[in-house]
């Protein structure tokens, strides 16, 4: 029987860890606890320096509950010196421009730009984008004289050695990122499956039972559930923008995919043995088995990052030569005579001859990119510090600052979300400098703070913010103006409360609702301000009136930059993503045509609209990611949003597939009169991409959405004819090009079987 002082502790606990996973916000906030107070109370009591102090409180509150990198611990180290330095350099340029106000706001803007932009260059920076802004935001609303400079430097070095110790001693995060787990088990319960309907499709004695392979299914759908809805409920991006973080977003997407792959080749499971399903040839077999080990060696990867990669890199070459042993086979299985002209027959029973081949060759291809993303992520999580702050991809021949400038220009676009946020964000801190410099408000740094808290990415969301700081801060100022009230002139108690205040503070925001957050920072605020003096409930009044401020001008300058929000972002990144995409994918299918018909030489792969495609899909990403943070609520449900976001990696992943056929195969330009089963291609890839051209439109102008195109009975018999002089070589067998051609027909129309569900996903109400 369970006590009951053990089940008071761990109702509390169990509540704890459902409002904050992994407790991560809990793990900040007890380290700012004990830290923040520590280094406040030596600087005011021991050093009897209240600038110090100051900056002492708000650098440890900010390297501690406002960043928390991720690498292992030197690597964490380095950047939480790198952040120190930061820190030194803008606690200087903002003592020198504050006294100033026309110069503190074109500075505050510039500088404000530029932290916010930087975030898109590396991991690093965007983590401790809101810690660089505390940094510059408090000494710039603060004007003092210069001689007071070496104390705050003094401050904030006392503040690194605490973060230093706290992060290195007290609780130290876990290395792993908390996706890694989620992706791992995805890539196990999809290896486990592989394995059992390959059994059972072969048929072997000990082959798992019916149930076995139903549960298997399940627990694999489960899995890939369960890290959708982990990277969905993130809040902030694990990993940032670096290479490691954007291989890891390509790896949900990936998986989420492949989950439905397995899923579709999946065989009935109600079928008996003997049922008449297609006949497959043991090199298919071996590629299902190939792609089972290799996702397998992918979560031991995931799991340990900084372990060796050769056993998955080996495993990855015997499955491209498995799929390529399969090509050749496949051959085999197309039948050796087509019927004569004018007998029935049914074109698509002939191509099914090929479908468990293609089925598999689509699973090996998916697990292949699945793979080079877990080892481009195990690779960047190896780099070293100075390229993982510079963004520098793994083996990358071009330099890291050219590399970060590559990545920062992706991003001067009018349509891209950092640039919007680092815009709004700049000049609302620039108009709060002034506001709060021309009113002569005694708090002035904290109307700064309430700007840069409340301002989120549309007008409506901003005001509906505004609304839940101002609650929350009447609320915590009434808590506050109460216990100074009842402390009276023991303004000692006040020592006692901080860390607790502080703990709340930290908690708060995460695991009950950002009003909640305000009214505890209200309170650390007013706690910290009155101890060691006679305690005064102005305070809480005047910090009303600060907040109240900066919520006017965040409500103002999201109306004016960018009144629709995140939603219309999206929208517009879903547009270019589709549009990118579907080029792509009809470039893959001419290079196609090229490689295997007569007449001009072939056109070069494809590379710029991969490049494109790819480049569009990580602004998609961007905004997606700010519309799942955004308050308020969604006029299109989630589950539709998010499957337009998966639509697009299915149709790069079948351009892809179609480009790694043709570039695989070992036939050159042939003189073989092919003209017709090239037109078909091109006729189909054309219907294709342009309903997907026609999808873009729709989610960018709001038009209406052509319906999802019906498979082409007579585009199959056309291409089967077309073939009839290309099945047999002078020796006999079928060549591998008819082969390659029915598998690009295949891709095509697995690009075709995806538009339903995304005009299912699209129809109900434009994303705007």
């Amino acid at each position: 029987m369970q006590k009951p002082g053990h089940d008071r502790l761990g109702r509390p606990l169990e509540w704890l860890r459902t409002h904050d996973p992994e407790l991560a916000a809990t793990r900040r906030a007890a380290r700012t606890a004990l830290v923040m107070p520590a280094l406040f109370a030596f600087c005011s009591q021991v050093l009897h320096s209240p600038t110090m102090a100051t900056f002492a409180a708000f650098g440890s509150f900010s390297m501690l509950l406002l960043v928390e990198f991720t690498g292992p611990m030197v690597q964490r180290l380095r950047a939480h010196l790198g952040l120190a330095m930061a820190w030194a350099a803008l606690i200087c340029l903002g003592t020198l421009v504050a006294d100033e106000t026309w110069l503190a706001v074109v500075v505050t803007v510039v500088v404000g730009f530029l932290v916010l932009f930087s975030g898109v260059v590396s991991s690093v920076l965007a983590e401790a984008t809101t810690a660089l802004l505390l940094a510059f935001v408090l000494p710039v609303a603060s004007p003092a004289p210069l001689s007071q400079l070496p104390d705050r430097l003094a401050g904030a070095g006392l503040a690194t050695a605490g973060a230093l110790l706290a992060v290195s001693l007290l609780w130290p995060r876990p290395a792993a990122d908390p996706l890694a787990a989620h992706a791992a088990l995805v890539c196990r319960t999809a290896a486990a499956q592989l394995r059992a309907d390959t059994y059972r499709l072969a048929e072997e004695p000990d082959a798992p039972s019916t149930r076995q392979c139903k549960d298997t299914a399940v627990q694999a759908v489960a899995a890939a559930a369960d890290l959708r809805t982990a990277f969905d409920a993130t809040p902030y991006r694990p990993t940032g923008l670096s290479t490691s973080s954007r291989a890891l977003v390509r790896l949900v997407d990936e998986l989420t995919w492949l989950s439905t792959i397995v899923a579709d080749s999946s065989p009935p499971h109600s079928s008996p043995p003997h049922s008449g399903r297609p006949t497959c040839d043991p090199e298919a077999y071996a590629v299902r088995q190939g792609a089972a080990a290799v996702l397998d060696l992918a979560a031991g990867l995931l799991d340990a990052p900084y372990g060796s990669p050769d056993a998955l890199r080996t495993a990855s070459v015997d499955l491209h030569e498995a799929m390529t042993a399969m090509e050749r086979s496949a051959t085999t299985r197309l039948p050796m005579h087509l019927p004569g002209p004018g007998t029935e027959w049914e074109p698509r029973a002939f191509i099914e001859t090929l479908d468990l081949s293609f089925r598999a060759q689509e699973l090996g291809f998916a697990t292949l990119q699945i793979a080079s993303n877990v080892d481009l992520a195990a690779a960047a999580q190896r780099r070293s510090w100075r390229d993982r702050l510079l963004g520098r991809e793994p083996g990358a021949l071009a330099r890291p600052l050219a590399s970060a400038r590559e990545r920062a220009a992706a991003h001067l676009r009018p349509n891209s979300v950092w640039l919007h946020n680092s815009l709004r964000g700049a000049v609302g801190l620039g108009i709060a400098v002034a506001l709060a410099d021309l009113t002569s408000i005694q708090h002035s740094f904290w109307v700064l703070l309430g700007t840069l808290s409340v301002l989120r990415s549309n007008a409506l969301n901003t005001g509906q913010n505004a609304v839940r700081a101002l609650g929350g801060t009447i609320a915590g100022s009434l808590i506050g103006a109460g216990l100074l009230h009842l402390i009276g002139h023991h303004g000692t108690l006040l020592w006692f409360l901080l860390p607790l205040a502080v703990l709340i503070a930290g908690i708060a925001p995460s695991a009950i609702s950002f009003a909640a957050g305000q009214a505890a920072f209200t309170i650390t605020l007013v706690i910290l301000f009155n101890i060691d003096q006679n305690p005064d409930w102005h305070i809480a009044l005047l910090r009303i009136q600060d907040i109240g401020i900066g919520c006017a001008v965040s409500v103002l300058v999201g109306l004016f930059f960018w009144p629709r929000g995140a939603a219309a972002a999206v929208n517009q990144a879903l547009a270019e993503a589709y549009t990118d995409s579907a080029r792509y994918l009809a470039g893959a299918v001419d290079y196609a045509v090229g490689r295997c018909s007569s007449g001009p030489a072939p056109a070069d792969a494809p590379l710029q609209e991969r490049r494109q495609a790819a480049a569009a899909a990580r602004r998609l990403d961007d905004a997606f990611r700010s519309y799942l943070a955004e308050r308020g609520p969604k006029r299109v449900p989630l589950a539709d949003m998010t499957a337009l976001v998966t639509g697009i990696v299915g149709l790069r992943l079948a351009a892809d597939a179609v480009l790694g056929l043709w570039r695989r195969g070992s036939e050159q330009h042939t003189e073989a009169d092919r003209a017709e089963a090239g037109l078909v291609l091109l006729d189909l890839a054309g219907r294709v991409s342009g309903w997907y051209r026609d999808l873009a439109i729709s989610l960018g102008r709001h038009t209406s959405l052509p319906d999802p195109l019906p498979r082409n009975p007579a585009a199959e018999a056309r291409l089967v004819h077309s073939l009839r002089h290309d099945l047999c070589d002078e020796s006999g067998p079928a060549t591998a090009t008819a082969v390659r051609i029915i598998w690009t027909a295949d891709h095509l129309n697995a690009a075709r079987r995806l538009q339903p569900a995304l005009a299912a996903a699209a129809r109900p109400g434009s994303p705007s």
